[in-house]
């Protein structure tokens, strides 16, 4: 059992050494041993498509050369981690969600084009989609986060409010994009009403595991894996979230200390959904462990 911070953090650099991609080695790097930022950019840079998004499996769960939404957020969250969500870069982002936004002014879940490459079988593949709160969510609070002005921004701002405004069904993963939105849209007092709804939905539904030691007391969604909880740090991943008003300092620390206990003796953390290819499984768990640490620092855990 991993006993203490310094272990913790070694051991985790053990394991992405030894099984991560190198976009996720230049990560560790830069987070927590020191690394520059060029070195994350120029591994980012190889999964940038001619369209000004990003694919080539950045997502290990969307395979192939083709740009795709959650890929593209992706990037931009790297971009965002070095201090680089900004320039020629996140124009072209920008310009992307443009050239694939539905009519009701959001972007889909997936692109159609994938059907032809191997990809997660809950992605959805339809020939005339619908916006996704998911990952317009998502895109929408990075490119708030850094005041980036662009004209898909406003359209799909409009998109995000309707959208979480009229929830009244979700499920986990598109809570969390819409806290992401919450969190960095720039209408505040309108963001901590909306936030307030979304924590009553979540207790409400039993979306969200209050006591690990209770995990009955919480629901797994339609179409998750059998035991796909989310968890209280899922949603207040820092503690400026909005979301962190949803729990108790006694829910929040029972979270945090059940998150530390999932490290594994390699030094990583389990993925909880759907492993649908053996290989998406080996790409994700250095992700999940760097996130787990980002988390716990947040919370002066590391």
């Amino acid at each position: 059992m991993i006993r203490c911070t310094a272990e913790r953090v070694a051991a985790v650099e053990q394991f992405v050494w030894l099984t991560a991609r190198v976009l996720e080695q230049r990560r560790f790097e830069f987070l927590f041993a020191g690394g520059s930022a060029d070195g994350v950019l120029a591994a980012l840079d190889a999964y940038r498509c001619a369209d000004g998004g990003y694919g080539y499996a950045l997502e290990p769960d969307s395979r192939g050369p083709l740009s795709q939404p959650l890929q593209t957020f992706t990037a931009l969250l790297i971009l965002d981690e070095v201090g680089a969500c900004d320039g020629a870069a996140v124009a072209r982002v920008c310009d992307y969600l443009a050239s694939i936004t539905r009519p009701d002014g959001g972007v889909p879940a997936g692109d159609t084009r994938l059907r032809d490459y191997p990809h997660a079988p809950w992605i959805p593949i339809v020939e005339e989609p619908e916006g996704s709160l998911l990952t317009t969510g998502l895109l929408a609070a990075l490119l708030h986060k850094n005041r980036i002005e662009h004209p898909w921004l406003t359209g799909a701002t409009e998109f995000c409010w309707r959208r979480i405004e009229e929830l009244t069904e979700s499920h986990p993963y598109e809570v969390q994009a819409a806290v992401s939105f919450l969190d960095h849209v720039p209408d505040r007092d309108r963001a901590r009403a909306a936030a307030g709804k979304l924590g009553e939905l979540v207790r409400e539904k039993g979306f969200v595991l209050l006591d690990p030691q209770h995990p009955e007391g919480a629901q797994v969604p339609p179409g998750y894996a059998p035991g796909e909880l989310h968890c209280v740090w899922d949603y207040a991943s820092e503690p400026t979230s909005l979301a962190r008003s949803w729990f108790s300092d006694d829910e929040m620390a029972r979270g945090l200390d059940h998150l530390a206990g999932l490290q594994e003796d390699d030094g990583g953390w389990p993925i909880r959904w759907r492993a649908w290819a053996p290989g998406t499984h080996l790409e994700w768990r250095p992700r999940v462990a760097i996130d787990a640490l980002r988390t716990l620092r947040a919370y002066d855990q590391v």
